[in-house]
């Protein structure tokens, strides 16, 4: 059942499970899928969260005694969410050390609340490294305007950096240049660079969800003839700013004082088209030095049935920026749809939150002792 998936290990891309539940640690299924399905790393994010601790599978307890303490609801989320994360890591320590530091990875969010405030983002995040307290975490922050410098703050402090909900190639260049400003930080603070670690999460099935629906509305055979390129090329051409960015001399001093590349990460990888074949993002995606984030059912299909053919980037430079080119011939703004996908992103991350919020403070008072 493993194969594709050890081919795609075999050609630089780091499989990371797209999702986290208390669960899914105590069963050993985590420790299962680590062992059996090349698995290297974890992402969550509030939608994720919200989905777990909602199920109320397995939260029972620690519920009941935070209602007893008569935390905050805010409180009780991070206590819940962290210890999720620290299970996680741990069972994930020894990939960690195997790979000095690349993989292993565990990915907590910082409150997408936060996501326009940069002071309020630099404050939780090293809020969150600290309560976690594992070498092992990305601290998750959005690609926002005001996320840029929170971003090259926090890896100036030694803080590894999971960046997410980037959807355009201007804004990941500027992602990519708050992190090496963050590592010219740190090497000025005296931190040793081997130890700061980030990925860049580059989102892509959401693009092809957007940029479908207007090509739809074009309706035309050329435009139909487009749809389900633009995600793909989107991302593809993402990997060469990276080649681009990872191979300047500003780059080579820092790589030289030890520093490690920011490698791209392919988000939202499960196709929403039925249409379309359901291991698209991962086997049109392969390149060296990866990470494709996967929920657990494009996981699944990739090892069922997933056809690993080898690097299928780098050689479509020239005609990814053809078939963007040809969406925007027909009216279809670039700029238009990743900046609403950014907005939608970001709001819907606010909006799981405030479920979570919701559910939690409900559960708190349904467990909370009666006074005598």
């Amino acid at each position: 059942m493993t194969d594709a998936l050890k081919r795609l290990s075999d050609e630089g891309v780091a499989i990371w499970l797209d999702d986290l539940s208390r669960k899914r640690i105590t069963s050993g299924n985590l420790a299962e899928l680590i062992d059996q399905s090349h698995v290297v790393g974890v992402t969550t994010n509030p939608s994720i969260f919200q989905k777990a601790i909602s199920s109320g599978d397995g939260y029972e307890q620690q519920l009941a005694d935070l209602a007893a303490r008569k935390v905050t609801v805010d409180e009780a989320i991070r206590m819940i969410t962290t210890a999720d994360v620290r299970d996680a890591a741990d069972i994930l320590r020894p990939v960690y050390d195997r790979t000095d530091g690349q993989d292993g990875r565990v990915s907590i969010e910082v409150d997408p609340r936060l996501a326009h405030n940069t002071a309020a983002t630099i404050a939780e995040a090293k809020q969150l490294a600290w309560l976690v307290d594992r070498p092992n975490t990305l601290i998750k922050i959005p690609a926002t305007k005001a996320g840029l410098p929170a971003i090259t703050e926090v890896i100036g402090k030694g803080i590894s950096v999971n960046v997410t909900l980037i959807f355009s190639l201007e804004r990941y260049r500027e992602v990519m240049d708050a992190y090496v400003a963050g590592l010219e930080k740190a090497k000025a603070a005296g931190l040793d660079l081997s130890l700061i670690h980030s990925v860049a999460s580059f989102f892509v099935s959401r693009v092809d969800s957007e940029i479908d629906k207007r090509l739809d509305s074009v309706g035309t055979d050329e435009a139909k003839a487009l749809k389900g390129k633009a995600a793909l090329a989107n991302a593809r051409l993402a990997y060469e700013a990276y080649e681009e960015v990872f191979s300047s001399d500003r780059w080579n001093a820092l790589e030289r004082a030890g520093a490690n590349k920011q490698r791209p990460l392919w988000a939202s990888t499960g196709v929403k088209d039925p249409a379309y074949k359901d291991t698209l993002y991962v086997v049109d995606l392969v390149a060296p030095n990866t990470v494709n984030t996967m929920p657990e059912a494009t996981l699944e299909a990739t090892a069922d049935h997933g056809e690993i053919t080898g690097d299928t980037v780098r050689a479509t430079y020239d005609q990814s920026r053809a078939e963007l080119d040809a969406v925007a011939k027909l009216g279809i703004s670039y700029d238009d749809v990743v900046q609403l996908l950014e907005d939608e992103g970001v709001e819907k991350f606010e909006a799981a939150w405030n479920d979570l919020l919701k559910s939690t403070e409900a559960e708190l008072q349904r467990l909370a002792p009666t006074e005598a």
